[in-house]
C-alpha cells in the first residue's frame, strides 16, 4: 500500500479540504493519476517522498521514474517501471485495468514464464541456435483469462508431471522441467508447445527424457502429449510445433525418419545424422497427424531447420541453418506442407550490420497481418536472454538492401524495428531495453504483445564495497555516458504495444528473477490457405519416387547472359561448334549423412586434407543442351547440389553450397545459376529477374539450324524439347555425349563419346548391381584407398608386337617410388611418391595421398640414401647468409670457414581440394603432346576429376573409414 495525497487543485497542501489523503492499493492510485482525476501528487513510501505540482501525466511519469530506486518495494517499482518512458520514445504507458478493451481484455493469453537461469557463477546460461535440444529447467506455461494485470494466472503445464497436492504446495520440484516454442490454433482454443520432463536422477544421457510436443485444449481444460506412446515419443527431440491449416502439426525433430529409411536402402545402418559442425543431431522439419500418427520428414537439410510458422498462403516459413562449407548463417526459407517448392525467402546477405560485431540471424518467426515477417535478431550463441525484434518486408526484398527484381527502385532497408528504435544488441547497455518474445494480434488493431525488460543500471556513484544494497536506476543519457556504469539484471514484464495510439499497456508486472520467453493471444484468426503439393506435379514421377529439375539456362546469372557467344549463337550448331560450348555436363552431388561417435567413431583423418566438404556421393551426370538448359530426374527426399562441367568432366562452376530437395512427383524449374558472393536475387522464383532463355518461338518448327526431328512447342527450352521427344533422362554414372542437335543435312554430327566406369581396370566406385542397372538408389562412392590408389598400380607396361618384349613400363608406381631396381634407393619421379603404404608424416593415410595433397621437401640421393635437399639461403641482394652467434659474430667450421645457412626446397602439392581444374599440375602431364600423353584413360581421368571436384576426401563413407 502507498500513502498518497492527491490534490484536486493545482497547488499542493494549500487547501486541505481539497486533499484526499489515504492508504490505497497501488493500481488504484496510478489509475487515478493516469485518468487525470488529480494533477498534483504527493507519494510516501517507507523512506521516499515525492511532491509534484502542476505537471502533466507524461512529465509525472518521467520525473518519478528517474528518481526511483531499487530499495522501493517491488510493487511500487513495477508501477513506475510501467510509467517510465525511457526506451519507449514518446509512447504513453497505460495499465491494463484502466479501461475495458473490447477485443483484448476478454481474450485469454498464454505465456511461458521461467526462473532466470543463472549458473554457479551467477551468469545467465548460454542459449544457442545450434543446440535446439538444450534443457534449461525452470519454465512453466501459464494462461490468463484476460490480458490484464488483475487477471489471475494458472499454471497449465505442471499437471503433466506433478500431482495437485504438489502444485498447490508449490513444490520445488515444479521447477525441474522445461517448456518452450508456444503456438496457438487458428480458432484460438488450443495451445501447442514443446516440453521436456524433469531429468531422471543417475540415468545415462541416452535414457533421459526428450523434448515432446504437447497440447492444451482451453474448452475442455485438458493437457495431452500429442504422441501417446512413450516409445514413439522418445524417438527424437521434438520442438517448434505449429498447427497446419488441415489440422496436422509441423515441427522440428531429430527423428529424420525418411533419411534413416534411405540410409537402409543405401546399405548403411539406420541412424540420426549429426549437423555439419559435427556437434549435434540435425533437427529438421516433420509433419504428423493431430493424434501423433503418420510422422513424415519433409526437410532434408544437413543442419537444423527450426521455428516453422504458417504464412497466409499456407506455406511453411522457417529458419534454416545454411552450414555447408563456408556458409554459416540462419536464413528464411519456405516450402509447401509436403516439403515441395523449397526456396529461400530472405536473408542470405543480411547478417552483417553495424548493430553487432557478430553475425545476426533470424529466429522466432511470425507473419504479421500486413504480410511482413516478425523475427528475432540474435547471434548464434548468447547469454543475454534478450535482443530485438524486426519487421522484414519479404514481399519486396530478398535481402536488407536488395529488392526483388521487379522492384528495382527500392533501396531498403527491408528490416525495421518492430517497436523501439534504440535497442542495442551488440553487448552494450541497451537504452531501449531488451525483448524476449513478441506476438502480433490479428484483430485489425496492429497491436503487438511483447515481453520486455526496461534498461536499468546500477548506481555508479554507490560504493560497492559497503554492505548497503546496490541501488538500481533507470537508464538516462547521463548514466549511459558514464564509462563505469554497469547493467542491472533483466526485469521482464508482459506488455501490449499500440502503434496507432502510441501506447504501451502493461499486462504482467515485471518481477525480479523471472523471464517471459514465449507469448500468444488465444484469439481466433483466419485460416491460411492450403499449400499441400508442388505447383507443378507429376503423378508418374511420384510413383517412381522421383522429382524433376528443369534449369532454363546455366548461363543465366540473375538475368544476365554470361555465355561468351550469347545463348542464341550457342543454340545454333552452325554458329557454335560443340567443342566451343563452355558447359557440357551437370553433376548431381548428394550429401553423406554423418553418424555420431556412438554409431561410428572414426578419426578426423577420414576427411583427408580438408573436412570442409565433409563426405559426398555422386548421383550421376546429365548433358547440358546448347542453350544451357537441363532437364533431368532425381531421387526424391535427399539433399542435392549441382556442379557444371566442361567437356573433360571437370567442374567449371563454384560448388553449390546449399542443399536442394525435391519430393516425389515435384517438378522444379530454376532460371539459372549464381555465385556465392552475388547478392542478386536467386533461389526464389518470384524474386528473380526473368529468364534470359525465352525458348522456342514457334511450335513444330524446331530451333534454327538444328535437327528437325526435335520439334518444338512455343517457349520450350532445348532440354524440354529433347525430353518431350526422346524422354527425360535420369543421371548416369558415366559421362555420355551424343550430338542430337546437329542437322545431318547441314553438317556432320560430332562423334559420340563416353567416360565409362566399365573401361576402368581398377576397382569401380559403384556396386556390381548398379554397374548393371543404374537406379535412384545407386551412388558413386569414392574412397581414396579403394578407388584412387589402385589407379596408380594399374599395369601399364607397353610391349612390342610380339607381346613379349617390354618396351616401356608406364605403371605409375614403377617410377613414382623411392625403391629402385636391385633394391637401391632412387628419387621418385617428379619428387612424387605414389605408393600405397602408410605415410611417414601421417600414418593414417597412404604416402601417395600425402604427397599429392600436401607440399613436401625435395629429396636427393646422398651415398645411396634419400635425404632432403638443402640449398644456401641468400638475402634480398643475392648474398649468402651465414650462421652467427648471439653476439652477431660469424660461426666458423673446423677449417675456419663461415657456415652458410641452408633450407629445404619445397615441392608444391600437385592436387588441390578445390577441384580438378585447380589440380592442373597433376593433369597437365597427361595433356596431348605432354610427357604422359594418353597414359591415363578417359575413365581414369574422369574418376580422378570427380573425386577432386567433390573435395578429395580420403573416405566418402564413414563406415569404410577405420574405427578410431
Amino acid at each position: 500500500m502507498l500513502r498518497v495525497a492527491l490534490d484536486r487543485q493545482y497547488l499542493l497542501n494549500t487547501n486541505t479540504d481539497n486533499l484526499l489523503t489515504t492508504d490505497i492499493e497501488w493500481g488504484t492510485a496510478i489509475n487515478l493519476i493516469l485518468k487525470r482525476r488529480f494533477t498534483s501528487v504527493h507519494l510516501e513510501t517507507r523512506n521516499n517522498v515525492w511532491s509534484i505540482t502542476n505537471v502533466d501525466i507524461r512529465m509525472f511519469s518521467n520525473l518519478v521514474f528517474k528518481t526511483l530506486r531499487c530499495s522501493l518495494y517491488l510493487r511500487l517499482q513495477a508501477v513506475f517501471l510501467c510509467l517510465g518512458l525511457l526506451g519507449c520514445g514518446d509512447d504513453s504507458i497505460l495499465l491494463s485495468d484502466q479501461e475495458a478493451d473490447p477485443v483484448v481484455i476478454d481474450v485469454p493469453i498464454a505465456y511461458i514464464k521461467r526462473i532466470a537461469p543463472y549458473d554457479d557463477e551467477q551468469l545467465l546460461v548460454e542459449q544457442s541456435i545450434t543446440r535446439p535440444a538444450d534443457f534449461i529447467p525452470g519454465a512453466s506455461l501459464y494462461i490468463k483469462s484476460r490480458a490484464a494485470v488483475s487477471a489471475a494466472e494458472t499454471n497449465i503445464s505442471a499437471a503433466a508431471f506433478f500431482s495437485e497436492e504438489q502444485i498447490a504446495a508449490n513444490d520445488p520440484e515444479l521447477d525441474t522441467y522445461d517448456v518452450k516454442d508456444l503456438n496457438v490454433s487458428y480458432d484460438g482454443e488450443r495451445l501447442i508447445f514443446a516440453m521436456r520432463a524433469p531429468e531422471i536422477e543417475d540415468a545415462d544421457d541416452d535414457e533421459q527424457p526428450t523434448w515432446n510436443i504437447w497440447e492444451y485444449d482451453l474448452t475442455s481444460d485438458t493437457l495431452r502429449r500429442i504422441i501417446v506412446s512413450d516409445l514413439d515419443a522418445e524417438f527424437g527431440e521434438d520442438t517448434s510445433p505449429v498447427y497446419l491449416p488441415d489440422g496436422r502439426i509441423v515441427f522440428s525433430s531429430t527423428r529424420q525418419q525418411a533419411n534413416q529409411a534411405i540410409l537402409l536402402d543405401e546399405g548403411k545402418p539406420q541412424y540420426q545424422a549429426i549437423d555439419e559442425d559435427r556437434n549435434q543431431t540435425a533437427s529438421v522439419l516433420h509433419v504428423m497427424d493431430a493424434d501423433g500418427e503418420n510422422i513424415q520428414q519433409i526437410s532434408f537439410n544437413q543442419s537444423h531447420d527450426l521455428d516453422p510458422t504458417i504464412l497466409s498462403s499456407g506455406k511453411i516459413l522457417f529458419s534454416r541453418w545454411d552450414n555447408a562449407v563456408t556458409n554459416n548463417t540462419v536464413n528464411l526459407y519456405q516450402m509447401n506442407t509436403d516439403g515441395s517448392d523449397l526456396e529461400i525467402v530472405y536473408g542470405r546477405h543480411s547478417h552483417i550490420s553495424s548493430r553487432s560485431d557478430l553475425a545476426l540471424h533470424f529466429t522466432q518467426l511470425a507473419e504479421q497481418p500486413d504480410g511482413q515477417v516478425l523475427a528475432m535478431l540474435r547471434p548464434f550463441s548468447t547469454n543475454q536472454w534478450g535482443t530485438d525484434f524486426i519487421n522484414i518486408d519479404v514481399a519486396n526484398y530478398i535481402d536488407d538492401t536488395m529488392p526483388i527484381a521487379s522492384q528495382p527502385g527500392l533501396t531498403g532497408p527491408a528490416q525495421t524495428p518492430a517497436i523501439f528504435d534504440n535497442v542495442l544488441i551488440n553487448g552494450d547497455i541497451s537504452p531501449g531495453g531488451s525483448f524476449s518474445a513478441m506476438y502480433p494480434l490479428w484483430d485489425g488493431s496492429e497491436r503487438i504483445l511483447f515481453s520486455w525488460s526496461q534498461c536499468r543500471v546500477y548506481d555508479p556513484e554507490q560504493d560497492g564495497d559497503t554492505d548497503e544494497a546496490l541501488q538500481i536506476l533507470p537508464c538516462d543519457d547521463t548514466l549511459l555516458e558514464n564509462p563505469v556504469v554497469k547493467a542491472a539484471p533483466l526485469l521482464y514484464g508482459l506488455w501490449m504495444y499500440d502503434p496507432i495510439d502510441n501506447t504501451q499497456l502493461v499486462i504482467n508486472v515485471p518481477e525480479e528473477g523471472l523471464f517471459y520467453t514465449d507469448l500468444v493471444a488465444m484469439q481466433p484468426r483466419a485460416f491460411p490457405g492450403n499449400a499441400l503439393i508442388a505447383d507443378e506435379y507429376d503423378q508418374d514421377l511420384a510413383l517412381e519416387g522421383l522429382g524433376r529439375v528443369h534449369i532454363r539456362s546455366v548461363y543465366d546469372f540473375a538475368g544476365i547472359d554470361t555465355s561468351p557467344q550469347g545463348i542464341t549463337a550457342l543454340s545454333d550448331p552452325t554458329q557454335t561448334p560443340v567443342v566451343d560450348r563452355p558447359a557440357r555436363f551437370l553433376r548431381v552431388v548428394k550429401a553423406v549423412s554423418l553418424p555420431d561417435d556412438e554409431v561410428r567413431d572414426f578419426d578426423n583423418s577420414a576427411f583427408g586434407r580438408s573436412s570442409a566438404q565433409l563426405m559426398r556421393e555422386i548421383i550421376g551426370y546429365v548433358p547440358i543442351e546448347p542453350d544451357g538448359s537441363v532437364l533431368f530426374n532425381v531421387p526424391a527426399n535427399v539433399p542435392l547440389s549441382f556442379s557444371l562441367l566442361d567437356q573433360d568432366g571437370q567442374r567449371i562452376s563454384e560448388r553449390h553450397q546449399n542443399w536442394l530437395q525435391l519430393v516425389s512427383g515435384e517438378v522444379k524449374t530454376c532460371n539459372g545459376c549464381h555465385t556465392q558472393n552475388s547478392e542478386m536475387p536467386h533461389g526464389r522464383l518470384d524474386a528473380e529477374a526473368d529468364s534470359i532463355n525465352l525458348g522456342a518461338t514457334s511450335s513444330d518448327g524446331g530451333f534454327p539450324n538444328t535437327n528437325p526431328a526435335l520439334f518444338t512447342d512455343v517457349g520450350d527450352t532445348m532440354a524440354q524439347t529433347a525430353g518431350r521427344v526422346l524422354g527425360v533422362s535420369y543421371p548416369s554414372a558415366d559421362i555420355v555425349f551424343e550430338d542430337i542437335w546437329t542437322d545431318p543435312d547441314i553438317q556432320t554430327p560430332v562423334a559420340s563419346f563416353s567416360y565409362a566406369y566399365s573401361d576402368l581396370q581398377s576397382t569401380l566406385p559403384i556396386s556390381s548391381s548398379c554397374a548393371l542397372i543404374w537406379t535412384s538408389l545407386c551412388r558413386i562412392e569414392i574412397n581414396f584407398p579403394d578407388h584412387i590408389q589402385p589407379i596408380f598400380s594399374v599395369d601399364r607396361q607397353v610391349y612390342s608386337e610380339d607381346g613379349v618384349t617390354l618396351l616401356e613400363d608406364r605403371t605409375c608406381v614403377s617410377c613414382h617410388t623411392p625403391d629402385g631396381s636391385d633394391d637401391l634407393a632412387q628419387v621418385p619421379a617428379a619428387q612424387l611418391d605414389l605408393r600405397g603404404v602408410a605415410s611417414t608424416d601421417d600414418p593414417d593415410v597412404f604416402t601417395s595421398y600425402r604427397e599429392l595433397m600436401f607440399s613436401d621437401s625435395e629429396q636427393e640421393l646422398s651415398d645411396g640414401v634419400l635425404i632432403n635437399r638443402l640449398v644456401e639461403v641468400t638475402d634480398n641482394d643475392g648474398n649468402i647468409v651465414y650462421e652467427v652467434d648471439e653476439e652477431g659474430e660469424l660461426i666458423l667450421d673446423a677449417e675456419g670457414n663461415p657456415i652458410a645457412v641452408t633450407e629445404t626446397v619445397s615441392v608444391t602439392n600437385s592436387m588441390s581440394t578445390n577441384g580438378a581444374i585447380s589440380s592442373n599440375r597433376f593433369f597437365r602431364v597427361f595433356d596431348q603432346g605432354a610427357i604422359h600423353d594418353a597414359w591415363l584413360t578417359p575413365a581414369e581421368s574422369k574418376l580422378l576429376s570427380e573425386w577432386l571436384d567433390i573435395g578429395a576426401q580420403y573416405y566418402n563413407n564413414p563406415f569404410a573409414a577405420p574405427v578410431n
